[in-house]
């Protein structure tokens, strides 16, 4: 409890405050508070005008509300890229790297980074050579950033070179992460044969391939139609004791759909679930749509029925396959229901397959539905040409 002394001493302190502000001088206070200034990530945001963007962002270099805030940097380089300002871009980067935080890699691999975003890759190049006279640590996550960097420019012979020599000068071991840039971006190259050499030279140097490194190998090879040695790469991974994840599932369920070898898509979803791993909506989208083009349609709503009973809600790809093979296969009622579900959130089967919807519940004599369907159908944002609307409403007109 408060003594008496210590709230009398309050009171009187309270009173001589009081006493030297004058009621007026209160009052203007209140009515004319100071304008607090708009943040600056605020106007860094609406900013539109690139020169004043570059000096806005250079007048707050040392705010670390802004320098740490890794989508102010980006979105900033992103807009002056995009306004041709790379004078701009270099300007606010190289004085980033004078700063303190130019001491941390982290913040140097981020420069990295951005440099590559806005194609400046021998400025990004520079950044990671240069990193010793900023005062700041050379490890291999900086070297797989300007690694990443150097992929984009598909320059097979300017990657190969990086790879070999680059580690060597600075004293950098790889790790597992700058195989799977490297491989990637072969395969995305179309140097498969190149891709899965590295793999293997990778691993005489004691850098073991994981999951990313098997999957990304066996979807290239199963893409260019080289199903033997995307079928062997699953093998060797499953007997290396490297477990396959949801996307190298999905990887290989797709080939198998494919293959049209739905049965066997379908066992390899149900051997998924079997190792803990849940199929997603990409997995029963692919297995739905293996049933429906093998013409196991009940199959297809099987598995459809499924995915519904997990608790999961259907996307775009999925209404779009059950709806067209449904109308093919004649079921117009469920085909209805579901075109008239996805119609309402905005998402739309081609109009193809509305034409034939309509068409099929004319002939069955179910006015009512189709009329819905060609209202929500001409409800669409954006809206159908006039001429796919006009070929719809034909059907309905027509006696």
């Amino acid at each position: 409890m408060l003594s008496l002394r210590y709230v009398r001493r309050f009171y009187h302190a309270v009173a001589a405050i009081s006493s030297t502000e004058s009621p007026a001088a209160v009052s203007n206070c209140i009515r004319n508070p100071k304008p607090l200034e708009e943040p600056a990530l605020v106007k860094l945001k609406n900013e539109r005008d690139p020169e004043k963007l570059f000096h806005l962002f250079k007048a707050n270099a040392h705010n670390r509300l802004v320098i740490e805030n890794r989508f102010a940097f980006e979105d900033t380089v992103s807009r002056l890229a995009g306004a041709g300002r790379f004078d701009y871009i270099e300007h606010l980067l190289e004085h980033q790297k004078t700063l303190p935080q130019g001491r941390r890699e982290g913040f140097i691999l981020r420069i990295i980074m951005l440099y590559g975003k806005a194609g400046m890759t021998k400025h990004a190049l520079d950044t990671f050579s240069n990193m010793h006279l900023y005062g700041c640590r050379r490890t291999v996550k900086s070297f797989n950033a300007a690694l990443k960097v150097l992929t984009q420019t598909r320059d097979l012979h300017a990657v190969e070179e990086f790879l070999n020599d680059v580690p060597v000068m600075f004293g950098v071991e790889l790790d597992i992460f700058s195989v799977n840039i490297v491989i990637r971006a072969f395969c995305e190259m179309g140097f498969l044969d190149k891709a899965y050499l590295i793999m293997v030279e990778m691993e005489k140097l004691g850098i073991k391939p994981d999951v990313i490194t098997y999957t990304t190998l066996i979807s290239a090879f199963y893409k260019e139609n080289r199903c033997e040695i995307g079928n062997g790469l699953w093998n060797l991974m499953v007997l290396k004791g490297c477990i396959p994840n949801l996307a190298t599932f999905n990887v290989r369920i797709q080939y198998l759909v494919n293959r049209r070898r739905a049965w066997q898509a379908n066992s390899l979803m149900d051997m998924m679930q079997k190792l803990g791993i849940a199929p997603d909506e990409v997995t029963y989208n692919l297995v739905t749509k293996g049933f429906c083009q093998a013409g196991y349609l009940e199959m297809a709503k099987r598995v459809y029925s499924a995915f519904h009973a997990k608790g999961h809600k259907p996307n775009v790809k999925i209404y779009q396959t059950m709806i067209h093979y449904l109308c093919k296969g004649r079921d117009f009622d469920l085909a209805y229901t579901m075109c008239k579900d996805c119609m309402r959130k905005n998402w739309f089967p081609n109009v193809d397959t509305i034409h034939t919807l309509l068409e099929g519940l004319k002939k069955n004599g179910q006015f009512g539905k189709a009329k819905l369907i060609l209202t929500l159908a001409q409800s669409r944002v954006p809206p159908f040409s006039s001429s796919q609307l006009g070929a719809l409403r034909s059907i309905l007109s027509r006696s």
